[in-house]
């Protein structure tokens, strides 16, 4: 594909992502794998999914930051910029139209009714997306025990109204993780260390 043809597909994919996308960026996420891991294969399921934990660990949302990540993978600095702007353009739009008749808007019987139908929907979005993400996972010791884990504490600490920030389990996770690279790291490094001496 050439530049201007895939930086105008990546243009009308974002927008329309953006466009039908309610519930938040973790709806958002199933639309992106259909569109540019499934379809166009811009990314590779591992990446996607690296990509999906570095746009929930760095600042501002998640829709905003895997839209940037994918538009410079696609385009670099340009597709970045044109894929930021493409994915905000609907949202935005459709919010400052409300803002000006807020109050009838939100009245509007049909309106509470829709928004109802959609809020069941998006939780089927971000779940379908979460056992994607799963089954793609490899299936480590490491893996399964962070998984149980934080499904524990989540369940645990929402059942007993404990207040604790997802900030927190990505903090943890990211610290453990770093801590097994670190261990790993230091047992290759005495393998051969070790490997020389017998050698000399």
């Amino acid at each position: 594909m050439s530049g201007m043809k895939k930086y105008i597909a990546l243009f009308f994919s974002m927008l329309k992502i953006g466009l039908f996308t309610f519930g938040g960026g973790y709806a958002m996420i199933p639309f992106l794998q259909s569109e540019f891991v499934a379809k166009r294969k811009w990314l590779g399921e591992e990446e996607f999914m690296d990509m999906v934990a570095i746009a929930e660990s760095t600042p501002g949302p998640i829709a905003i930051n895997a839209a940037t990540y994918i538009g410079y993978k696609a385009g670099k600095f340009f597709g970045a910029a044109l894929s930021t702007v493409a994915v905000c353009i609907p949202s935005f739009s459709i919010i400052y139209v409300i803002s000006l008749f807020f109050d009838k808007f939100a009245a509007m019987d049909r309106v509470a009714a829709a928004f109802s139908g959609i809020r069941v929907c998006v939780i089927f979005l971000i779940f379908s997306a979460g056992i994607k993400m799963f089954i793609s996972l490899p299936k480590t010791f490491f893996n399964i025990a962070v998984f149980i884990a934080t499904t524990g504490c989540m369940a645990a600490f929402s059942f007993f109204s404990v207040g604790f920030s997802s900030v927190f389990y990505i903090l943890i996770g990211g610290a453990a993780a770093s801590a097994l690279y670190a261990v790993g790291y230091i047992r290759r490094k005495k393998r051969e260390k070790g490997g020389k001496d017998d050698l000399s």
